[in-house]
């Protein structure tokens, strides 16, 4: 066991020597807590009385923050408004010694945030300010400019795209592009818009719900879903034969139309399938000792999985240990980025070091 121990350490260790250009919609999270002891006059909802509040880095920034994290140097391409919220988000940067070098301030758009109010332990709403319209020309052209000087010298490019408007098609076919001549890994996390855009990527990850939708298609999601071909319920083996049957059609669909070498699809807290361009399949399902909150999870598996192939591990290695990663994020309320340590500690559990 310690040796398995001293390989995975050693392996996980590789990381620090990495530098990761992060290029994706920057978000900012901010928390208000408070509690609840009547009713409004003017409408009827709760008056939160606000007790403590914080923000936190969020969306392309939650990618970078897992990336620091797992002691790995990232590199951050971005756009945010020249406001007070970009000061917050530069402040947390500053915290963590990211270089915000190559994020441009853009006068003609606001700051990305999400703002959720608690009460009692209890979410009550959530509300939004930002702007989904793509950036101007001019931006794009700054933007293009950044990620080219930062690919320079970096390990691999990870694109995070929340629909936002900074991830153009001309900034996502230059992006590759100039990834793919450089030989630098380039892992991706979709969303609705441009999805068919990222041609010839080395990992291609949606999520199920991502998938579905782009795809047109019903992917038989079942609560009860055991994904076990030795179950003795009849039902059960025939959802899961189902599944992976509607997944591996989806896969194929997905290599014709945007032909990544690797395609990893997250199914929440079922874990996640990858696919080569062969259609192997390789089914993981969720190392999370218990489920608490999957928000954020499809960042650190981004995260995870790009640094495990910036230090050359295959696609099911990495797929196991962004999967542990995923697991570990999963059994913590709230988004929080995982560590070399959660990683350990979940490979432990799970007996995976004692192989």
């Amino acid at each position: 066991m310690e040796k398995k121990l001293k390989e995975i350490k050693s392996i996980l260790g590789r990381f620090k020597s990495k530098k990761v250009v992060v290029i994706g919609d920057l978000m900012l999270d901010h928390y208000l807590w408070g509690n609840v002891h009547r009713i409004s006059p003017e409408a009827p909802v709760p008056i939160v009385d606000i007790c403590n509040q914080e923000y936190r880095l969020g969306g392309a920034a939650n990618v970078v923050n897992n990336i620091i994290s797992l002691k790995a140097t990232p590199v951050i391409i971005g756009v945010v408004g020249d406001d007070n919220y970009s000061d917050i988000l530069f402040k947390l940067f500053k915290e963590k010694k990211i270089n915000t070098d190559f994020i441009i301030k853009d006068k003609a758009r606001p700051s990305t945030v999400k703002s959720r109010i608690f009460a009692s332990g209890q979410q009550v709403i959530r509300y939004d300010q930002e702007q989904r319209q793509e950036i101007s020309e001019a931006i794009e052209a700054k933007v293009i400019k950044n990620l080219i000087l930062a690919l320079k010298d970096a390990d691999a490019l990870l694109i995070e795209d929340y629909n936002k408007g900074l991830l153009t098609e001309k900034i996502i076919i230059k992006a590759i592009q100039t990834a793919n001549e450089m030989d630098i890994p380039v892992t991706v996390d979709p969303k609705f818009k441009n999805f068919f855009t990222y041609k010839e990527c080395t990992v291609f990850k949606p999520n199920v719900i991502e998938l579905q939708k782009n795809l047109n298609i019903d992917i038989p999601l079942h609560k009860t879903l055991k994904f076990s071909f030795d179950s003795h319920e009849t039902e059960n083996y025939i959802s899961s034969s189902l599944f992976f049957q509607s997944l591996e059609d989806a896969a194929q669909e997905l290599f014709e139309r945007v032909n990544p070498k690797n395609l990893v699809i997250t199914l929440g807290e079922k874990g996640l399938v990858s696919f080569d361009r062969d259609l192997d399949m390789i089914y993981i399902p969720t190392f999370a000792k218990e489920v608490f909150d999957v928000s954020g999870a499809g960042d650190t598996v981004i995260s995870a999985l790009t640094l495990c192939l910036s230090i050359g591990l295959d696609i099911r290695a990495a797929s196991v240990i962004a999967n542990h990663a995923a697991g570990a994020v999963c059994g913590k309320r709230g988004i929080h980025p995982v560590t070399i340590d959660d990683i350990l500690l979940s490979m432990k559990y799970h007996s995976v070091i004692d192989k």
